[in-house]
């Protein structure tokens, strides 16, 4: 708890000072004069001004945001020696590269967080995928358990290695959300007898995107040998006769290829509320063996399962994804992009409802997020920490009233017709951005509790 309340707090901090910052450098550099650099809304905790009638800096009770307050004759009377560095007077070129200065520097955070993780590098679980969902469209286009992707091609031609399978997910979502198809070139998972085959993602519907794709697609986890793990002492596994190392050949006659498939059958086991015995075919020290298995019936979460109180399935196979100098950079500038641009198109998608606004996020699940990274290492934190400055950068550019992309559209207008947007549209249409974005925040953080009341 305490891991993911620091991480959080790291992110926001994080997020909040490079955003603002990024408008006051260049306000500063554009001669506007800096009245105040906040982090955070409300009391403030701490104080400093370095010069006398120069910027600022404070630090506030409520972290979720920030200010740069500047010298405005539309926000109060100036004085005729600052007339120069007030914010309105100056040419709107110079506005518009002060707002659109926090986004930017959001993406070129991004950009460098990327880079770092890259070159740090991170495990990740090999592009071996387990047993396809029946009828998906990796079943259909005969995907096997065990297969190992070395390659993907959008064209059939031009072929790319896939580095783990985080990366072969990225990829495939990447050609659904553009609606095109995916050629993969897999193997065994040895290495041995190559294939190509063709995922039809063109035939997915937009209403399909969301956090369950990839079990549609097929290509939901990686492979795992179906060998018990830990048997629990005490356990029904134990009970019936199991023990660690077993390895799993069949249940109730269906031959089992990988881990996830023997937990599946064991968790299906108590749907109907009663303990149902399980017919299972093992392997122990070269020999074949039979065992009547009875997992127990519990309720969990409020749905009934069978457990037995074992681990089928060994660890995935892992394998170390790291970047040189100039590829990592690359690789992130890259990434900044095709991210900057997904996020863009499920924004779009959610508003003509083609997504579920489930994919929505509010602060309880970027905590979640930013604990679980933190506890797996640096790379996978500065990851996660990219993904959230591009989502900060581009809703920011979105032509929201209260946002800096709805002031880029007001300076948008004023460079068409030559004049500014009146008072009384701009008090009209800071009201209705406002109503927009507390009903944004609202649905968000519907979102985060009901995942985290398990109701999504």
């Amino acid at each position: 708890m305490l891991i993911t309340a620091l991480a959080f707090l790291l992110t926001l901090g994080v997020l909040i000072v490079v955003h603002e910052y990024g408008h006051y450098r260049v306000a500063v550099a554009c001669g506007v004069k800096v009245l105040r650099f906040s982090i955070g809304f409300g009391r403030v905790l701490w104080r400093r001004q370095p010069q006398p009638g120069g910027t600022e800096f404070v630090v506030c009770a409520l972290p979720l945001g920030g200010y740069v307050r500047m010298l405005d004759e539309r926000e109060g009377v100036v004085g005729t020696a600052d007339l120069g560095g007030a914010f309105n007077r100056k040419p709107l070129w110079q506005r518009a590269a002060v707002v659109a200065a926090g986004p930017a520097a959001n993406l070129l955070l991004a950009i460098a967080l990327y880079a770092c993780a890259h070159w740090i590098g991170v495990d990740e679980p090999k592009a071996v995928l387990a047993p396809p969902a029946a009828a998906s469209i990796a079943d259909r286009a005969g995907m096997k358990g065990g297969d190992w992707v070395r390659a993907w091609s959008s064209d059939g031609n031009e072929w790319h290695d896939v580095r783990s399978l985080t990366d072969l997910r990225w990829q495939v979502t990447q050609a659904m959300l553009r609606g095109e198809a995916i050629d993969l070139m897999v193997s065994g998972r040895e290495g041995r007898g190559q294939r190509r085959l063709h995922l039809d993602l063109a035939s997915l519907s937009g209403a399909e995107v969301d956090a369950k794709t990839m079990q549609k697609i097929g290509l939901g986890y990686a492979w795992s040998e179906p060998v018990l793990g830990e048997v629990k002492a005490g356990g029904a596994g134990a009970s019936s006769g199991l023990k660690p190392g077993d390895r799993i050949l069949a249940i109730d006659g269906k031959a089992i290829d990988d881990g996830m498939q023997a937990r599946e059958a064991i968790l299906a086991s108590g749907k109907t509320g009663v303990a149902v015995p399980m017919q299972w075919r093992i392997e122990r020290a070269g020999a074949r063996l039979e065992l009547v298995v009875t997992p127990a019936f519990v309720v969990a979460d409020g749905k009934r399962i069978g457990r037995l109180e074992v681990f089928p399935g060994r660890p995935p196979e892992m394998v170390a994804v790291h970047y040189g100098v100039v590829d990592g950079l690359t690789s992130a500038v890259t990434q900044t992009w095709q991210m900057s641009a997904l996020t863009v198109k499920m924004l779009g998608k959610m508003i003509i409802g083609q997504a579920s606004l489930k994919n929505l996020s509010g602060p309880v699940t970027i905590a979640d997020y930013a604990g679980q990274s933190a506890r797996l290492g640096l790379a996978y934190y500065l990851g996660f920490l990219a993904v959230v400055s591009v989502s900060l950068g581009v809703l920011n550019l979105l032509p929201l009233p209260v946002l800096d992309g709805g002031h880029l559209m007001y300076y948008l207008f004023e460079a068409v017709t030559g004049r500014q947007v009146s008072e009384l549209w701009l008090d009209r249409l800071q009201r209705g951005g406002v109503a927009i974005m507390l009903m944004m925040m609202s649905l968000a953080l519907y979102n985060d509790m009901a995942r985290l009341l398990g109701l999504q």
